[in-house]
């Protein structure tokens, strides 16, 4: 697929104006899988368009219905990529016990339904994108593996694609996990507990990264009748029934991080957000208080939050991330932008995401002579060198959040070229038009 370039200006360095946001990718996708092991007891309202989200949907939904039997040697793709094909397929008694998914790069679908397609008693193939291939998934797998599924890796060990055979029975139900890897393996787990004969009692070993994930699974289990206990390092869910209800997805405080960044780059700003709060599920909400030292006010008001700027040099000098790594890259850029010598720490899983994100970040921003210094477990910018082009390139390496956390730079770039402006459409599809409503010019790249 051709990946399509855009050039962002913007006249003026004020912003203003009102942004109805996407639902939430992380509360949704949780939802999705939640209403899928409820078997329809649970709905969910305010469906996120994210592709993740999307994706994810579209397979739990066939997944559902059953593939066809007769589907030899077709595909049904959904409109963002993600391909569910049959493999032949086999037939027992009329149905079909064993066919693929793949789920493009789709993270949080592939951690999800690796913990979830077992439990459906199908010999299925999950797969994914190149650069999902690469992406860890042993620590679940092993898992996995403990509780009773019988899943073997199709081509390289600890790494997708996995191959899940039907036949699951529970072994154990008790778990370890270490704590400072992906809450993503953890909340996968957390989801089919109480869909597991036994139940589950989950031990973290070590220093929990990205808690506030944690808690928002926990927090929409609850709310779908499902409860837990969390002692200490252990987190128990008994085998329970789903009740009757409806999880509402707010809109996404990681999409909103974007908006924090252009305001804290304009000399002035006033934006509206409807419908978050500042009760809010998502860890990413910490925005709020991590943008109040570049100037930035929030106002929950009038059913959102107003955003404010007002003039304030930046005191804080070290920035722990380790509970919101999503936001890593929009903060960094940030104070890389105001020649912000800060430090940061908590990005230990950074390198595993869609791309490289240390890499990735600091390749863009020697771009405007920026360093990102590794020295252990902190990272510490140096802007000493530090200088605005007249034009610039931004790649993406096929990671959303490196092409929004950038685009804010055109507020004090003439020219900014973004490369694959689409890769957005894993988590914002409408980003890139919403930039349009408050002042920015978005050009396509003539090839």
């Amino acid at each position: 697929m051709a990946k399509h370039n855009i050039i962002l200006t913007k006249q003026g360095k004020t912003v203003k104006g009102t942004i109805q946001l996407t639902g939430s990718k992380s509360e949704c996708n949780r939802a999705l899988v939640i209403g899928a092991l409820s078997k329809g007891k649970v709905k969910v309202e305010n469906m996120s368009d994210a592709a993740d989200a999307v994706t994810l949907k579209t397979i739990l939904d066939l997944q559902e219905q059953g593939v066809p039997p007769l589907m030899v040697n077709t595909q049904v793709v959904d409109e963002h990529g993600a391909i569910i094909k049959s493999n032949g397929p086999t037939i027992t008694q009329g149905r079909t016990v064993s066919h693929e998914i793949n789920i493009g790069p789709a993270g949080t679908a592939m951690r999800f339904l690796t913990a979830y397609l077992p439990l459906l008693n199908k010999t299925i193939t999950l797969t994914g994108s190149e650069r999902m291939q690469q992406r860890p998934i042993g620590v679940l797998v092993d898992a996995m593996r403990k509780l009773g599924s019988n899943i073997e890796y199709v081509k390289n060990e600890g790494f997708p694609p996995i191959k899940i055979h039907e036949g699951f029975a529970q072994q154990t139900n008790r778990i370890s996990i270490k704590g400072d890897i992906s809450s993503q393996y953890i909340t996968a787990l957390l989801l089919i507990a109480s869909s597991l004969p036994q139940g589950l009692t989950l031990e973290i070993e070590g220093e929990l990264t990205s808690r506030p994930y944690v808690e928002m699974t926990l927090a929409m289990l609850r709310q779908a009748g499902i409860q837990h206990t969390w002692d200490a390092n252990t987190i128990t869910i008994a085998n329970q029934i789903f009740a009757e209800t409806a999880l509402l997805v707010e809109p996404d405080w990681s999409a909103a991080s974007y908006w924090y960044s252009i305001a804290a780059l304009s000399d002035e700003a006033e934006l509206f957000l409807p419908g978050l709060t500042s009760y809010s599920l998502q860890g990413d909400s910490v925005i709020t208080e991590l943008m109040a030292n570049f100037g930035i006010t929030s106002v929950f008001k009038d059913g959102g939050v107003y955003l404010t700027k007002e003039p304030k040099p930046v005191q804080r000098k070290i920035f722990d991330l380790k509970e919101c790594p999503d936001l890593a890259q929009t903060v960094i850029v940030v104070c890389a932008a105001l020649g912000h010598e800060a430090s940061f720490t908590g990005l230990e899983t950074l390198k595993i995401k869609e791309t490289d994100r240390i890499l990735a970040l600091q390749t863009e921003l020697a771009k405007i002579g920026v360093k990102l210094i590794e020295k252990g477990q902190v990272y510490k910018l140096d802007c000493s060198e530090k200088q605005i082009p007249q034009r610039m390139f931004v790649n993406t390496y096929d990671d959303h959040r490196m092409a929004m956390a950038f685009a804010p730079l055109a507020i004090l770039i003439p020219k900014l070229e973004v490369e694959d402006a689409d890769v957005v459409e894993k988590s914002y599809p409408a980003f890139w038009k919403d930039l349009i409503k408050v002042g920015f010019e978005v050009t396509p790249v003539i090839q």
